[in-house]
Protein backbone atom coordinates (compact mmCIF):
# COMPACT_ATOMS: atom_id res chain seq x y z
CA UNK A 1 0.00 0.00 0.00
CA UNK A 2 1.38 3.42 -0.95
CA UNK A 3 0.88 6.64 0.94
CA UNK A 4 -0.12 9.83 -0.84
CA UNK A 5 1.46 13.06 0.33
CA UNK A 6 -1.07 15.86 -0.09
CA UNK A 7 1.30 18.76 0.42
CA UNK A 8 4.93 19.60 0.99
CA UNK A 9 6.04 20.74 4.43
CA UNK A 10 9.34 22.51 4.94
CA UNK A 11 10.34 22.51 8.60
CA UNK A 12 12.86 25.03 9.86
CA UNK A 13 16.36 23.66 9.31
CA UNK A 14 18.56 24.41 12.32
CA UNK A 15 22.13 23.49 13.19
CA UNK A 16 23.90 22.83 16.48
CA UNK A 17 27.61 23.62 16.75
CA UNK A 18 28.55 21.69 19.87
CA UNK A 19 30.19 18.65 21.43
CA UNK A 20 28.88 15.11 21.58
CA UNK A 21 27.54 13.11 24.52
CA UNK A 22 27.68 9.34 23.90
CA UNK A 23 25.14 8.74 26.69
CA UNK A 24 22.64 10.81 24.69
CA UNK A 25 21.46 13.25 27.33
CA UNK A 26 23.37 16.44 26.51
CA UNK A 27 25.33 18.08 23.72
CA UNK A 28 24.64 17.35 20.06
CA UNK A 29 22.48 14.34 20.90
CA UNK A 30 20.19 16.35 23.17
CA UNK A 31 20.04 19.16 20.62
CA UNK A 32 18.96 16.86 17.80
CA UNK A 33 16.31 15.27 20.02
CA UNK A 34 15.03 18.72 20.97
CA UNK A 35 14.96 19.92 17.36
CA UNK A 36 12.97 16.86 16.28
CA UNK A 37 10.57 17.04 19.23
CA UNK A 38 9.76 20.66 18.42
CA UNK A 39 9.23 20.34 14.68
CA UNK A 40 12.61 21.38 13.32
CA UNK A 41 15.03 19.56 11.02
CA UNK A 42 18.27 19.18 12.96
CA UNK A 43 21.84 19.30 11.68
CA UNK A 44 25.11 19.20 13.58
CA UNK A 45 28.69 20.44 13.53
CA UNK A 46 30.83 18.64 16.10
CA UNK A 47 33.40 20.64 18.03
CA UNK A 48 34.49 17.99 20.52
CA UNK A 49 34.11 14.30 21.28
CA UNK A 50 33.51 13.44 24.89
CA UNK A 51 33.54 10.32 27.00
CA UNK A 52 30.74 11.07 29.44
CA UNK A 53 27.64 9.60 31.02
CA UNK A 54 25.10 10.51 33.68
CA UNK A 55 27.81 10.33 36.36
CA UNK A 56 30.35 12.70 34.85
CA UNK A 57 32.73 13.63 32.04
CA UNK A 58 35.68 11.26 31.80
CA UNK A 59 37.52 12.69 28.78
CA UNK A 60 37.23 15.44 26.15
CA UNK A 61 38.83 15.36 22.70
CA UNK A 62 38.59 18.74 20.91
CA UNK A 63 38.17 18.56 17.14
CA UNK A 64 40.59 20.51 14.98
CA UNK A 65 39.13 23.97 14.35
CA UNK A 66 39.71 23.78 10.59
CA UNK A 67 37.68 20.58 10.45
CA UNK A 68 34.94 22.28 12.44
CA UNK A 69 34.95 25.04 9.81
CA UNK A 70 34.78 22.44 7.03
CA UNK A 71 31.71 20.84 8.63
CA UNK A 72 29.97 24.20 8.93
CA UNK A 73 30.83 25.08 5.32
CA UNK A 74 29.41 21.75 4.13
CA UNK A 75 26.11 22.47 5.83
CA UNK A 76 25.74 26.13 4.89
CA UNK A 77 26.86 25.70 1.26
CA UNK A 78 24.00 23.27 0.68
CA UNK A 79 21.19 23.91 3.16
CA UNK A 80 19.38 27.13 4.00
CA UNK A 81 19.90 27.48 7.74
CA UNK A 82 17.02 28.97 9.78
CA UNK A 83 18.68 28.93 13.20
CA UNK A 84 21.97 28.21 14.95
CA UNK A 85 22.76 26.93 18.43
CA UNK A 86 26.32 27.10 19.77
CA UNK A 87 27.31 24.91 22.70
CA UNK A 88 30.70 23.54 23.77
CA UNK A 89 33.41 25.19 21.66
CA UNK A 90 36.07 22.57 22.26
CA UNK A 91 38.82 25.16 21.83
CA UNK A 92 39.22 28.90 21.46
CA UNK A 93 40.17 28.44 17.81
CA UNK A 94 36.66 27.25 16.98
CA UNK A 95 35.21 30.66 17.84
CA UNK A 96 37.57 32.29 15.37
CA UNK A 97 36.81 29.99 12.43
CA UNK A 98 33.02 30.03 12.81
CA UNK A 99 32.77 33.78 13.35
CA UNK A 100 32.64 34.84 9.64
CA UNK A 101 29.78 32.44 8.92
CA UNK A 102 27.91 33.57 12.02
CA UNK A 103 28.27 37.22 11.00
CA UNK A 104 26.85 36.42 7.57
CA UNK A 105 23.90 34.59 9.13
CA UNK A 106 23.28 37.35 11.64
CA UNK A 107 23.13 39.89 8.81
CA UNK A 108 20.47 37.70 7.15
CA UNK A 109 18.40 37.76 10.33
CA UNK A 110 19.06 34.13 11.32
CA UNK A 111 18.52 33.64 15.08
CA UNK A 112 21.73 32.52 16.80
CA UNK A 113 21.66 31.25 20.38
CA UNK A 114 24.91 30.93 22.35
CA UNK A 115 24.82 28.51 25.27
CA UNK A 116 28.21 29.26 26.89
CA UNK A 117 28.84 25.76 28.21
CA UNK A 118 31.70 25.88 30.71
CA UNK A 119 30.57 23.47 33.44
CA UNK A 120 28.56 20.24 33.08
CA UNK A 121 25.72 19.25 35.43
CA UNK A 122 28.22 16.91 37.09
CA UNK A 123 30.56 19.83 37.83
CA UNK A 124 33.15 18.91 35.19
CA UNK A 125 34.61 21.84 33.25
CA UNK A 126 34.72 22.31 29.47
CA UNK A 127 37.64 24.55 28.50
CA UNK A 128 40.06 26.94 30.14
CA UNK A 129 40.43 30.72 30.37
CA UNK A 130 41.04 30.96 26.61
CA UNK A 131 37.65 29.38 25.92
CA UNK A 132 35.97 31.80 28.31
CA UNK A 133 37.62 34.68 26.45
CA UNK A 134 36.54 33.22 23.11
CA UNK A 135 32.94 33.03 24.33
CA UNK A 136 33.09 36.71 25.26
CA UNK A 137 34.27 37.49 21.73
CA UNK A 138 31.19 35.75 20.30
CA UNK A 139 28.68 37.71 22.39
CA UNK A 140 28.26 40.50 19.84
CA UNK A 141 27.73 38.04 16.97
CA UNK A 142 24.74 36.14 18.39
CA UNK A 143 21.07 36.97 19.02
CA UNK A 144 20.95 35.85 22.65
CA UNK A 145 23.27 34.21 25.17
CA UNK A 146 21.86 31.73 27.72
CA UNK A 147 24.25 31.32 30.67
CA UNK A 148 23.49 29.62 33.93
CA UNK A 149 24.63 31.30 37.14
CA UNK A 150 28.14 29.83 37.10
CA UNK A 151 28.65 30.66 33.43
CA UNK A 152 27.41 34.23 33.85
CA UNK A 153 29.83 34.67 36.74
CA UNK A 154 32.74 33.32 34.66
CA UNK A 155 31.93 35.52 31.66
CA UNK A 156 31.62 38.66 33.79
CA UNK A 157 34.46 37.78 36.20
CA UNK A 158 32.16 38.33 39.19
CA UNK A 159 30.90 36.11 42.05
CA UNK A 160 28.00 33.76 41.34
CA UNK A 161 24.65 35.53 41.76
CA UNK A 162 22.60 34.50 44.77
CA UNK A 163 19.33 36.27 43.91
CA UNK A 164 17.43 37.80 41.01
CA UNK A 165 18.96 41.23 41.52
CA UNK A 166 22.41 39.72 41.07
CA UNK A 167 21.17 37.87 37.97
CA UNK A 168 19.96 41.15 36.44
CA UNK A 169 23.25 42.87 37.23
CA UNK A 170 25.28 40.13 35.55
CA UNK A 171 22.96 40.07 32.55
CA UNK A 172 23.43 43.81 32.12
CA UNK A 173 27.20 43.29 32.33
CA UNK A 174 26.89 40.81 29.46
CA UNK A 175 25.00 43.46 27.49
CA UNK A 176 27.90 45.81 28.13
CA UNK A 177 30.22 43.13 26.73
CA UNK A 178 28.26 43.14 23.48
CA UNK A 179 25.41 40.67 23.86
CA UNK A 180 22.15 41.96 22.28
CA UNK A 181 20.06 39.94 24.74
CA UNK A 182 20.59 37.58 27.67
CA UNK A 183 18.44 34.79 29.04
CA UNK A 184 20.12 34.11 32.38
CA UNK A 185 19.00 30.85 33.97
CA UNK A 186 18.32 30.79 37.69
CA UNK A 187 17.62 27.09 38.03
CA UNK A 188 20.19 26.70 40.80
CA UNK A 189 18.48 29.22 43.09
CA UNK A 190 15.88 28.19 45.66
CA UNK A 191 12.15 28.42 44.94
CA UNK A 192 10.61 28.49 41.48
CA UNK A 193 12.83 28.02 38.44
CA UNK A 194 13.22 31.64 37.32
CA UNK A 195 14.95 32.76 34.13
CA UNK A 196 15.40 36.44 33.29
CA UNK A 197 15.38 37.90 29.79
CA UNK A 198 17.39 41.12 29.72
CA UNK A 199 17.96 43.38 26.71
CA UNK A 200 18.27 47.09 25.93
CA UNK A 201 14.54 47.57 26.60
CA UNK A 202 14.57 46.14 30.13
CA UNK A 203 13.96 42.72 31.61
CA UNK A 204 11.25 40.08 31.73
CA UNK A 205 10.79 37.32 34.29
CA UNK A 206 9.96 33.77 33.20
CA UNK A 207 9.03 31.52 36.14
CA UNK A 208 8.03 27.86 36.28
CA UNK A 209 7.46 25.49 39.19
CA UNK A 210 10.58 23.66 40.30
CA UNK A 211 10.34 19.98 39.40
CA UNK A 212 11.61 17.66 42.18
CA UNK A 213 13.95 15.49 40.11
CA UNK A 214 17.66 14.78 39.98
CA UNK A 215 17.39 13.88 36.29
CA UNK A 216 18.57 17.19 34.87
CA UNK A 217 21.39 16.08 32.56
CA UNK A 218 21.36 18.27 29.46
CA UNK A 219 18.85 20.81 30.76
CA UNK A 220 20.81 23.83 29.53
CA UNK A 221 21.58 22.26 26.15
CA UNK A 222 17.93 21.39 25.66
CA UNK A 223 16.60 24.85 26.56
CA UNK A 224 18.95 26.66 24.19
CA UNK A 225 18.21 24.24 21.35
CA UNK A 226 14.48 24.61 22.05
CA UNK A 227 14.85 28.36 21.53
CA UNK A 228 16.55 27.75 18.17
CA UNK A 229 13.92 25.23 17.06
CA UNK A 230 10.98 27.43 18.03
CA UNK A 231 12.13 30.95 17.08
CA UNK A 232 11.53 30.43 13.31
CA UNK A 233 8.06 29.13 14.21
CA UNK A 234 7.08 31.90 16.64
CA UNK A 235 6.40 35.63 16.12
CA UNK A 236 8.81 36.96 18.76
CA UNK A 237 11.29 36.02 21.46
CA UNK A 238 8.73 36.36 24.28
CA UNK A 239 6.56 33.61 22.80
CA UNK A 240 9.62 31.56 21.95
CA UNK A 241 10.99 31.64 25.50
CA UNK A 242 7.55 30.97 27.01
CA UNK A 243 6.98 27.90 24.85
CA UNK A 244 10.54 26.60 25.19
CA UNK A 245 10.44 26.88 28.97
CA UNK A 246 7.03 25.21 29.11
CA UNK A 247 8.28 22.30 27.00
CA UNK A 248 11.40 21.90 29.16
CA UNK A 249 9.38 21.97 32.39
CA UNK A 250 7.25 19.11 31.06
CA UNK A 251 10.42 17.27 29.94
CA UNK A 252 11.77 17.55 33.49
CA UNK A 253 8.44 16.45 34.95
CA UNK A 254 8.58 13.26 32.85
CA UNK A 255 12.32 12.64 33.30
CA UNK A 256 12.02 10.10 36.14
CA UNK A 257 10.05 7.74 33.89
CA UNK A 258 13.09 7.12 31.66
CA UNK A 259 15.34 5.45 34.28
CA UNK A 260 18.55 6.13 32.32
CA UNK A 261 21.91 5.81 34.11
CA UNK A 262 23.00 5.81 37.73
CA UNK A 263 23.65 9.55 38.08
CA UNK A 264 21.87 12.64 36.78
CA UNK A 265 19.66 11.15 34.07
CA UNK A 266 18.44 13.07 31.01
CA UNK A 267 15.25 15.07 30.62
CA UNK A 268 12.52 13.35 28.59
CA UNK A 269 12.75 15.09 25.22
CA UNK A 270 9.90 13.05 23.72
CA UNK A 271 7.45 13.28 26.61
CA UNK A 272 4.73 14.46 24.22
CA UNK A 273 5.11 11.39 22.02
CA UNK A 274 6.07 8.37 24.14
Amino acid sequence: MSLTVSHMVRPPAVVSIAGSDPSGGAGIQADLKTFGALGAYGMSVLTALTAQNTIGVQKVLPIDSEFVAAQLDSVTSDVRVDGVKIGVLGSAGVAEVIRPTLLHMRDRGVPIVLDPVLVATSGDRFGDASVTSALRDLLSVVSVVTPNLSEAAALTATPVATDERGMRDQARSLLDLGAPAVLIKGGHLDGDAVDLWVDAHGFERFAAPRIPTSNTHGTGCSLSSALVALRPQRPDWHTTVTDAKGWLTDALRAADSLEIGAGHGPVHHFHRWW
